[in-house]
């Protein structure tokens, strides 16, 4: 694999076809559990461990799989995986654990696991599937951070709330309070606020886009000369 398939691979998965703003799959998980960075963040890069590593456990035995038992077999190496990091979070991470809850197993059935190892990984080798799916997985946890970074502001005043249950009680002090004696503000925290915001972020991907091709056709135009004479003259 060369550099610029190793480009192609992370700009696909962290903009091209990001799983959150583009594809939109698992709205699920995106709306439930961005209501802050850090429960964002985490169940983010619990997927992308998962996918990558289901990547590369499927890539390598996607010949030999029976067309018939293809779905089965994909969904029980998930479940496998999955389960290692639920006890892995169980037993280090407890608190933060709790407050996922349904959510980690949930990414069993999450259909941006699945649909990207049917797609991707069970037609191509090892190592790209690996990559590929961590580039999804990140992608979707950019999509989480910023979600829940836009959330947690406008519904707590804080960022970064919560990171205690990552780290422990020693990394309270990382709590930024954004606004100070603020009441907060209900409709963010609720799911209305999160597709709201969510909206306002695929509004904001797709104008992106739209800037992106329009200036590319503006430095590509270019005036062609008149064969046999010169070129015409601007005014």
């Amino acid at each position: 694999m060369n550099i610029q398939e190793f480009k192609d691979i992370f700009h696909n998965g962290m903009w091209k076809q990001n799983t959150g703003v583009v594809q939109l799959l698992g709205m699920c998980p995106i709306l439930a559990v961005s209501s802050s960075v850090v429960n964002g963040v985490s169940l983010g890069l619990a997927t992308a461990v998962v996918m990558a590593l289901s990547g590369a456990a499927i890539a390598p035995i996607r010949n030999i799989v029976p067309n018939e038992a293809r779905i089965p077999v994909f969904i029980l190496i998930i479940a496998v995986l999955v389960t290692v990091i639920q006890f892995g979070m169980n037993a280090y991470m407890y608190s933060l654990y709790v407050v996922l809850g349904i959510f980690i197993p949930l990414i069993v059935t999450n259909c941006i696991v699945l649909a990207r190892i049917e797609a991707f990984a069970s037609k191509n080798p090892a190592l790209q599937s690996a990559l590929d799916g961590l580039a999804m997985g990140l992608g979707l946890t950019a999509v989480l951070a910023v979600l829940g970074g836009i959330r947690e502001i406008f519904g707590h005043g804080t960022l970064l709330s919560g990171i205690d249950l990552v780290f422990g009680d020693a990394a309270k002090f990382m709590v930024i309070t954004v606004v100070p004696n603020y009441h907060g503000f209900l409709l963010a925290i609720l799911p209305p606020g999160a597709f709201i915001t969510l909206g306002m972020l695929i509004a904001g991907k797709n104008w992106l886009n739209l800037r992106a091709e329009q200036k590319l056709k503006g430095s590509s135009a270019t005036i062609t000369p008149v064969d046999g004479g010169c070129a015409p003259a601007m005014h």
